[in-house]
């Protein structure tokens, strides 16, 4: 286990490594002057050489590339070129509210989305079933955007229309200070995000709880007289985590990058905010914390992700 641990921790610094140089190798190509971002486009050319020289952006590709992995490293970003903040202060006050939408959306749609792929493999061609991919379709058909608009209209603005707030239409209210309230800001945001995921989680769960039914060992368990949600759960759902368990690590990993369109419509100043700012202000430090920041969560969920196979399924080691 240990030599398996080695292995991926090492491929997961070469996953990061290759990242950085990657995006370090955009932002240096790519157009626009950040001299000139920072100091303004009327600012004369002996202004813009000297931001330059503090940037250290007159010095060799090679050089301002060690230079910048060797303060990653250390945890320094950088600065942003707007307001001169380091990017590690502004990206660190913002993961609170993307870490809080992602684990409250995560426990939402793992308690529907599951369920209801073993309700619909449990009753193949059944009513149950048929329902279930009804659930399964429309999820998968609605964009983001819609889902979170229905859900400001359903649960916001008719209860204020008939008097009553009945949930906030977003905002963030920090849970050390107040966890009742940083769950009702959040109630809307978390339904949003699990209705989406879930369908994608009751469709793996369902395909794979059927292909597992069918397997030889199933219907040797049934033949000796184990109850039926014994074989389910004990036995069949067993085989089916490894596919669930890859499925949630890339999503949690990807939705802690930022959670744009969410963020956007229920207003949150999250990680995916963030993002969205740097961009129009084409602040490249940010970007490039954003993506790193990204990268770092991806390499960390796949390596949870290999450890649980391992422990899952000996094979594996």
């Amino acid at each position: 286990m240990i030599a398996f641990l080695i292995k991926r921790l090492t491929f997961g610094v070469f996953v990061l490594l290759s990242l950085s140089l990657f995006v370090f190798f955009l932002f240096f190509v790519a157009p626009g002057d950040p001299a000139r971002v920072v100091a303004g486009d009327k600012a004369p050319e002996a202004q813009l050489q000297q931001v330059r020289e503090n940037l250290g952006l007159d010095r060799p590709m090679p050089e301002q590339y060690l230079r910048f992995v060797t303060r990653a490293a250390q945890g320094d970003l950088g600065f942003s070129y707007r307001n001169r903040q380091p990017v590690t202060d502004l990206i660190m006050r913002r993961i609170p509210v993307t870490v809080s939408l992602v684990f409250g959306g995560v426990l939402f749609w793992l308690a529907l989305g599951v369920p209801i792929g073993i309700i619909s493999a449990r009753n193949p061609g059944t009513w149950k079933d048929r329902l279930g991919q009804v659930f399964i379709l429309l999820g998968l058909s609605f964009p983001t955007f819609v889902l979170g608009m229905l859900a400001l209209y359903t649960l916001y603005f008719l209860p204020r229309t008939a008097g009553f707030t009945l949930f906030p239409p977003g905002g963030y209210a920090p849970f050390l200070e107040n966890p009742a309230k940083w769950a009702w800001h959040l109630a809307l945001p978390w339904t949003t995000l699990a209705l989406v995921v879930a369908a994608i989680y009751a469709r793996l769960t369902r395909g794979q709880l059927l292909q597992v039914l069918g397997e030889d060992y199933i219907r040797t368990a049934r033949a000796k007289g184990l109850t039926e949600r014994r074989v389910v759960y004990r036995h069949g759902m067993r085989a089916t985590l490894t596919p669930l368990v890859t499925q949630l690590g890339a999503d949690i990993a990807v939705l802690l990058g930022g959670v744009i369109v969410i963020e956007q419509v229920f207003g949150l100043q999250g990680v995916g905010a963030l993002a969205v700012q740097a961009v129009q202000n084409q602040d490249r430090p940010i970007i490039i914390g954003v993506v790193m920041l990204g990268g770092l969560f991806i390499v960390t969920t796949n390596l949870i992700v290999d450890l649980l196979y391992a422990a899952l399924d000996p094979r594996v080691r």
